[in-house]
């Protein structure tokens, strides 16, 4: 089996997921998975679409990411590791898609306006 490459996104954050044969190590910018994500939370983020097509053992994963914030890049790798999986073998798609780790979250952080304090909040109004 050669290496899988697969790109996953989420706000600001891109994710490259290089995937090969081996024994389960997942590198996340040369730092094991443990130490970059500390949060059991994030963990599991990361692993779900693993674990829900029984390879959580199966092969050796390294991630480059970048952008966003560490919520954000979880669910980066966390596309671009389904997306492997898909590739792998055509029946994960089934039971990666009824659990919406198939779709690109669409949503972005609205940009500032101009003589606003925010994107929605404004400046507030007095009479005096």
């Amino acid at each position: 089996m050669e290496v899988i490459h697969k790109i996953g996104r989420r706000k600001t954050a891109v994710a490259r997921a290089y995937v090969a044969q081996g024994s389960g190590n997942i590198t996340i910018n040369k730092k094991d998975m443990t130490v970059y994500f500390p949060t059991a939370a994030l963990q599991y983020k990361v692993n779900q679409p693993l674990v829900m097509t029984n390879n959580d053992g199966n092969f050796d994963i390294t991630v480059n990411v970048y952008g966003g914030g560490i919520t954000g890049q979880a669910e980066a790798i966390r596309l671009a590791l389904s997306r492997a999986m898909c590739e792998l073998d055509a029946e994960n798609r089934g039971i990666l898609k009824p659990e919406g780790l198939l779709t690109r979250d669409p949503r972005m952080v609205e940009r500032k306006k101009f003589g606003q304090k925010k994107a929605r909040k404004k400046f507030q109004f007095s009479k005096r």
